[in-house]
């Protein structure tokens, strides 16, 4: 009995090391080394300009030139003909790296429970180890901005890069907005419900008089003279105030969009942005004249009310650039985050122009978040933050991601997908 047992405990053992060597992340990459030159791709620089058969250059993390021609003496080459050369692509509003698996929550650490959490800062619970991270990494998305959930004022985002060994590594831009929950006018019973159709929401006007007291604190007390032991909730909303940090609100309806922008601007809030925004279109006139952009969120979704049309969730986006309102493209669920190129895919086939729909998850998205000064687009003097695509990056079709680079660092694109197909595909191939 005693030698079945030891057997057991050994192979139990072995089995869980073999696990954990199986399970591992990648281990981030070594900071830039040598000078390195990209030849023969065809360029998409993030702002609407392409280069066929073009050449980049990058050396200490940073862009030191972009075209057509260059000397390639003392360079480190990579021959990309007959590829694509893109900016990395910017995942706004997610908790990639604060959930791990959506239906588990022992697995999630991204809620708090108080209406008002303005103090808290995402980005201390961002899990560099996440298995979710190489899978939405292969597929060229290599920044994203952390965001909080729960209660009405959720907290702080901060912006950071996907290849690090802890969260203060990964920062690009700490404290970068407060995140607003607006309440819904308009609820719709569940499916199991008997009553059907769509509902007034009751407190509506509750919670917003609860948000306008809100800001209204946070307006006083950043008025005030200097607290000698502060409120750190009210302290936390001084950013939004003197425009250090921007206010996303999530918001969907069109006439809550146009009452939380004007109560926003009855409190002096400098920057604001529409998260969600699933009417925006409707009041895109209106967005454009206040110069409030939109971070258009679930591209593949269904309409919301029965006369909607079905195309409808595809073709917002063209709607809001046609009206002039800068777009950014997101997505609600950490498992599906790893699809937002083609979500801009799907926009190229609505109507939006191809180089357009890129900028949506590049420049767009970066001037948004207020990082393009180093991010988003393929220029000298920024980021040799880019990917090496083979087809094109926004066709689910053909696109594969070949090489990427954050600051000039060569990434792992191994992941766990990657890591079982490889398993499974040796099972069953021999």
């Amino acid at each position: 009995m005693k030698t079945l047992n030891k057997i057991i405990a050994i192979n139990f053992v072995l089995w869980m090391i073999s696990g954990l060597a199986f399970g591992q992340v990648p281990t981030p990459a070594k900071p830039q080394s040598s000078p390195i030159l990209i030849k023969g791709a065809t360029l998409h620089d993030g702002k609407g300009k392409v280069i066929e058969n073009s050449v980049v250059a990058f050396s200490d993390g940073k862009i030191t030139y972009v075209g057509d021609n260059f000397s390639e003496e003392g360079y480190q080459v990579i021959n990309a003909t007959g590829k694509h050369i893109y900016p990395g692509a910017i995942l706004p509003t997610s908790q990639l790296g604060l959930v791990e698996i959506e239906a588990v929550s022992a697995s999630r650490d991204d809620y708090e429970t108080s209406y008002v959490n303005t103090e808290v800062r995402s980005v201390v619970a961002y899990n560099t180890d996440s298995h979710v991270i190489p899978t939405v990494r292969s597929n060229g998305i290599l920044i994203e901005q952390v965001i909080p959930a729960g209660g009405v004022f959720s907290g702080r985002s901060s912006i950071v890069q996907l290849d690090a060994w802890n969260w203060e590594e990964a920062i690009i831009k700490e404290n970068d907005g407060q995140y607003l929950n607006w309440p819904s006018k308009y609820r719709q019973p569940s499916w199991t419900s008997p009553d059907k159709g769509v509902k007034p929401n009751k407190k509506y006007a509750e919670r917003v008089k609860f948000i306008r007291q809100v800001l209204m604190d946070g307006l006083a007390y950043s008025q005030a003279e200097k607290q000698e032991v502060p409120n750190f909730p009210l302290e936390a909303l001084k950013g939004i105030f003197t425009g250090d940090e921007t206010l996303f609100i999530r918001v969907n309806d069109a006439k809550s969009i146009i009452e939380a922008i004007k109560l926003g601007q009855e409190f002096k809030v400098k920057k604001m942005v529409v998260v969600g925004g699933d009417d925006a279109w409707i009041v895109a006139d209106f967005l454009k004249s206040n110069n409030i952009p939109v971070l258009l969120s679930d591209v593949h979704s269904l309409p919301n009310l029965e006369h909607d049309d079905v195309d409808l969730p595809f073709k917002r986006a063209q709607l809001l650039n046609e009206a002039g309102v800068k777009v950014g493209l997101t997505h609600s669920s950490v498992s599906n985050a790893r699809n937002l190129p083609f979500y801009a895919g799907t926009c190229v086939a609505y109507g939006v122009d191809k180089e357009d729909a890129l900028k949506m998850i590049t420049s767009y998205t970066a001037e948004i978040l207020g990082i393009d000064q180093n991010y988003g687009s393929l220029e000298k003097g920024k980021s040799a933050t880019l990917i090496i695509t083979k087809g094109d990056f926004l066709d689910m079709r053909n696109s594969v991601v070949e090489h990427a680079f954050i600051d000039g660092r060569k990434i792992d694109l191994n992941d766990k997908h990657k890591m079982l197909y490889e398993k499974f595909r040796g099972k069953y191939e021999n």
